[in-house]
């Protein structure tokens, strides 16, 4: 019964995210409603200089495999724990004590092999450097973490709930998730645009991420033992359909922005509460 409930959600989900693909023409008037961009259609991603965020994801996922890979090579057993500590445990976070794992775990990749960081690190350039440009960096990093994040708790709670002892204790790594979630939104939000699938056979966006959520929708069904989460491909895929619908509003607070002014508010009280004091105390003695 779980299983099935779990798989009609997913379908139901899946049907509605992706007959969005197909509305050309739908621009919406609310400003919390998904939005088309129609570029020129073309086969090149990813030009021009990299936007900043893109560019940190990339070096942050770059510097950090590079030192995965070596603790691999060299077996060294701290960073071994370490980098364990912060992929994602479906029985660890059910118990509440890494709250940073559905973060922590999206810049982790297959240390065994260099295909894993390659895809992901290439497609985040490739599909997210454009979505960026026309969003704006605070809004592609809320965007890529939401789809992360929603990716991540999908997959732990699939787990628990069609899982066995042995799945609930197996980590899971990587930012396919949030890659996954930038290929809808490219998919939406360019719909027209040509993608060389295989390098080779030339298709529109829309219908490369109908393939890919197909695949990933389908593989769900039989992904027992292949290692890889499909489910947090699709939950991805999901959060993005969300955040596009609706853009949740939390989201859009400027964090930055109110750590600086609430700086700036106790700076100014700590000034006051001294000038006050100063006031109280009389003028210093060596001022004439």
């Amino acid at each position: 019964m779980p299983h099935e409930c779990t798989c009609y959600a997913a379908s139901t989900i899946f049907i509605k995210a992706f007959k969005h693909c197909f509305l050309l023409g739908f621009h919406a008037e609310n400003p919390n409603s998904m939005r088309y961009y129609h570029h020129s259609p073309t086969v090149s991603f990813g030009g021009g200089s990299i936007p900043r965020g893109v560019k940190y994801l990339l070096i942050a996922n770059t510097i950090i495999f590079i030192i995965y890979f070596l603790s691999v090579q060299i077996r060294i057993t701290p960073l071994l724990l370490f980098f364990h500590g912060l992929s994602l445990i479906p029985s660890w976070v059910v118990k509440g004590a890494v709250i940073w794992q559905p973060v922590t775990y999206l810049f982790l990749h297959s240390p065994l092999g260099f295909s894993h960081i390659l895809f992901n690190m290439l497609s985040l350039w490739w599909f997210g450097s454009d979505l960026e440009r026309d969003w704006g960096m605070k809004r592609f990093l809320n965007y890529y973490f939401f789809c992360g994040i929603g990716a991540g708790l999908c997959d732990v709670a699939v787990r628990l709930l069609l899982g066995n002892a042995r799945d609930l204790i197996t980590p899971t790594i990587g930012a396919s998730g949030a890659i996954y979630g930038l290929l809808l939104a490219f998919g939406i939000l360019y719909p027209n645009r040509t993608i060389l699938l295989y390098f080779l056979f030339p298709i529109p966006a829309r219908i490369f991420v109908l393939i890919l959520g197909g695949i990933a929708f389908l593989s769900t069904f039989g992904a027992a033992g292949s290692g890889i989460s499909h489910m947090a491909h699709l939950g991805g895929m999901i959060f993005g359909f969300y955040y596009l619908t609706f853009r949740p509003r939390l989201l859009d607070i400027d964090l930055m922005g109110r750590l600086k002014s609430w700086q700036l508010r106790r700076a100014r009280h700590r000034f006051e509460v001294y000038m006050r004091k100063k006031d109280q105390d009389g003028p210093d003695d060596w001022v004439n």
